[in-house]
């Protein structure tokens, strides 16, 4: 019987915390972003999004209750706090809400289930878009052992096809969708309106999706975000956020199973099992491999 896999923590120093409070707190991100934030359950977190009317990403973060039913916790990329509250607030209108921006720190854990203690003494959720993604924790003990590093993490994320808002997706063009929020439970299909749904729907229903975030492989270390990938010479997508050699590409969904160059290596599309059937036929194993070293 093989031995569980062990658990990996580390602090996310990219992500903060915004708190959102007032009685009007729920009702208010409601109509707002694209999870149903009336469906969260007491140590549940959801995915959610903010678009342009267009339905184009504004910003993500996790929707998280407090234990205490007193606040919601919007675990969000540093980088974005602070346009992400003036963002919220200027839909206030009369809405009993106020939103501070905190510093609490944001740590993911994944492998084997964390320590009881860790998780009881931290406000932990499971992350809500794989199993496989583990657990955000907020506000652990300032003892907790990191166990791995941010490079760790951004290899484990990748590794599953999941995306980080601010690297993998273009503020103003890149359609939820593109980033597989649809997938990955970040819209909620049935429920009211909100910044976007339209376009959102639209898409979803119509299936007129022609991109989205695929994970790739390469030998050679992948290059900067930004770079063109090609099939025969033509591009069909671009590189998003990478390390070392696995990365995502933000692909034509009919291209998953060509051969794929970047910057002259061969790259190969790697789709986990939960994003094959958005691509179409399960893409057959390349004849195409990555360089050799």
């Amino acid at each position: 019987m093989p031995l569980p896999a062990p658990s990996h923590i580390t602090r996310l120093e990219g992500r903060t915390v915004l708190k959102l409070s007032g009685a009007d707190r729920v009702r208010f991100l409601q109509g707002l972003v694209t999870a149903d934030i009336e469906a969260l359950q007491p140590a549940q977190a959801a995915w959610a999004a903010c678009l342009t009317p267009q339905g184009r990403w504004q910003a993500d973060f996790f929707a998280i209750p407090d234990p205490d039913d007193t606040c919601l916790l919007l675990d969000c990329a540093t980088e974005q706090a602070e346009a992400l509250r003036t963002q919220l607030m200027r839909f206030r209108l009369r809405s009993d809400v106020q939103m501070e921006l905190t510093a609490l720190p944001v740590y993911a854990a994944w492998g084997n289930r964390p320590e009881a203690t860790l998780l009881e003494n931290a406000i932990s959720v499971a992350d809500p878009r794989l199993p496989a993604a583990g657990w955000r924790l907020i506000d652990p003990p300032a003892t907790t052992e990191q166990t791995a590093t941010q490079l760790d993490y951004d290899l484990h994320r990748l590794a599953l096809g999941l995306p980080d808002g601010v690297q993998d997706c273009e503020q103003g063009r890149t359609l939820a969708a593109e980033a597989n929020m649809d997938l990955l439970g970040g819209i909620a299909w049935k429920k009211g309106c909100y910044m976007g749904q339209e376009v959102t729907a639209r898409m979803h229903y119509r299936t007129l999706l022609k991109r989205r975030l695929v994970p790739i492989a390469a030998i050679a270390p992948l290059p900067a975000p930004g770079t063109a990938i090609l099939h025969n010479g033509q591009e069909v997508g671009t590189l998003r956020s990478s390390r070392d050699h696995i990365g995502l590409a933000l692909l034509k969904v009919d291209m998953a199973d060509k051969p794929l160059t970047c910057l002259d290596h061969n790259v190969v599309a790697r789709p986990p099992a939960w994003l094959l059937p958005a691509l179409g036929t399960p893409p057959e194993p390349s004849a195409t491999t990555p360089d050799k070293p």
